[in-house]
C-alpha cells in the first residue's frame, strides 16, 4: 500500500517513518508536517492507499483535510487524545492510534488495513472478461481483456496500454500477471506482457502489435520463446 504521514509532531512523524519502513506491505511515498501541503499528494502519480493522519494541526485540522477529499483511501487516525475518536470513526477510518504509538500496535493496525486492501482489491479486480485499473484519487477504470494490447515495466510501475489509451499504475509485473487470465496474456520479455490475441506478426525475436500511432515492436526473451510458441495457434508451411 501507497501510505503518506500528516503529523506536525516533528518525533511522532519521525517514530511513525521509522515504524512504516519496517513494514513490507507500506512504501511511503511522502510525509508532511501541515495538511495543506499535503494535499498535492493526490496530484502526483502515486494512487495513495492510506494516510497516517494528525488531527490537531495549525491551519487545517485532520478532519478538515478529510472534508477536502472526494474519495479519501484508507485513514490511520494518530492522536494524543481520545476525545476525537467518536467523529473520527464516523468517517470510517480504519484505526485511532494514540500517541505514543508502538510498534505492535502499529502492526496490528497495518495488517487491519491491509486486510481491507485485500478484500477491496479482490471485489474490484477480475470481473468475468475485464479488469479495473485504479488511478490516482481512487478513480477505477473498466478494461475488458480485449482491450489491452502490452503491459510494460517501468521501474516500479507499469504502462497498460490500450488502443487509445496508456495506464501507468504502481504495480509490478508479476502481481499484473496474476489478475490476467493465461490464455490470453503471456509474458514474452522481462519487461513485457502481451495479448496474445492482439498479436500482428512475430519475426525473429520480436513481436509487432499494432497501436494507434502505429506499432510496437516487443522483444522476445530467449527463455519466453518456447512458452508463446507453444501456445499459439500456428499452422506451419
Amino acid at each position: 500500500m501507497n501510505c503518506i504521514i500528516i503529523d506536525d509532531d516533528q518525533l511522532s512523524r519521525k517514530v511513525i517513518e521509522e515504524f512504516v519502513k519496517k513494514s513490507e506491505s507500506l512504501d511511503l511515498i511522502a510525509s508532511y508536517d501541515n495538511a495543506m501541503d499535503a494535499i498535492q499528494a493526490f496530484n502526483g502519480p502515486d494512487t495513495i492507499d492510506l494516510i497516517f493522519l494528525d488531527i490537531e494541526m495549525p491551519e487545517m485540522s485532520g478532519l478538515d483535510f478529510l472534508n477536502t477529499l472526494d474519495n479519501p483511501p484508507q485513514i490511520i487516525i494518530i492522536s494524543g487524545k481520545e476525545k476525537y475518536a467518536i467523529e473520527a470513526f464516523e468517517y470510517d477510518v480504519t484505526d485511532y492510534l494514540l500517541k505514543p504509538v508502538s510498534l505492535p500496535r502499529f502492526i496490528k493496525s497495518v495488517n487491519k488495513a491491509q486486510k481491507r486492501f485485500n478484500n477491496a482489491a479482490q471485489i474490484s479486480g477480475e470481473t468475468n472478461d475485464e479488469i479495473f485499473i485504479k488511478k490516482k484519487n481512487s478513480t477505477l477504470v473498466r478494461l475488458n481483456y480485449n482491450d489491452i494490447i502490452y503491459i510494460e515495466a517501468l521501474e516500479n510501475y507499469v504502462i497498460v496500454a490500450t488502443y487509445e489509451h496508456r495506464y501507468t499504475i504502481h504495480f509490478t509485473m508479476k502481481a499484473i500477471a496474476n489478475k490476467l487470465p493465461e490464455n490470453k496474456f503471456k509474458r514474452v520479455h522481462r519487461s513485457y506482457i502481451i495479448n496474445v490475441n492482439r498479436v500482428d506478426l512475430i519475426e525473429d525475436n520480436t513481436v509487432v502489435m499494432r497501436e494507434k500511432t502505429g506499432t510496437k515492436v516487443i522483444p522476445i526473451g530467449k527463455s519466453y520463446r518456447d512458452g508463446l510458441m507453444d501456445d499459439l495457434n500456428l499452422i506451419s508451411k
